[in-house]
């Protein structure tokens, strides 16, 4: 699911919405991200409420969100945003990934997951394989 930038761009852009409650992790997010042609952050936020409104606007090609989020946190906006907006596939960010959490995740329907010290190497290649239609989890995961 890509948009067009414009009528006469004539490229196609996958526009991505970050959920972290930390600043200066969704800046190092989207420096990755926007380092790949075409991608485009097109909202930021910093709670899981703040992530179901910015989802509802900006209609994202994918959503990455971090678990640990005060006012609602990441899995529970993920499963809100599953309901309302299920076309719309979900990655979620953690620092800590159990083979128990991962398994928790692709039950609920989650698309992908990402420990965030795995973020260089793991996060591009998640967002390709969940807009491509498939999974993606830690290899080292019981999923």
């Amino acid at each position: 699911m890509k948009r067009q930038n414009s009528p006469n761009a004539g490229t196609a852009s996958v526009r991505i919405l970050v959920a972290d409650d930390h600043e200066v992790m969704r800046l190092g997010i989207r420096n990755l991200l926007e380092a790949k042609r075409n991608w485009q952050v097109c909202a930021e936020a910093g709670t899981g409420q703040e992530a179901i409104d910015k989802a509802r606007l900006c209609n994202p090609d994918v959503v990455i969100m971090d678990i640990t989020m005060p006012v609602m946190n990441g899995l529970d906006a993920a499963q809100f945003l599953m309901q309302s907006q299920p076309q719309i596939p979900i990655v979620l960010f953690s620092l800590h990934l159990s083979p128990e959490l991962i398994g928790t995740f692709a039950q609920s329907g989650i698309r992908g997951a990402v420990c965030k010290s795995d973020a260089a190497r793991d996060l591009v290649d998640a967002v390709e394989t969940v807009l491509a239609g498939k999974t993606f989890f830690p290899v080292n995961s019981a999923v």
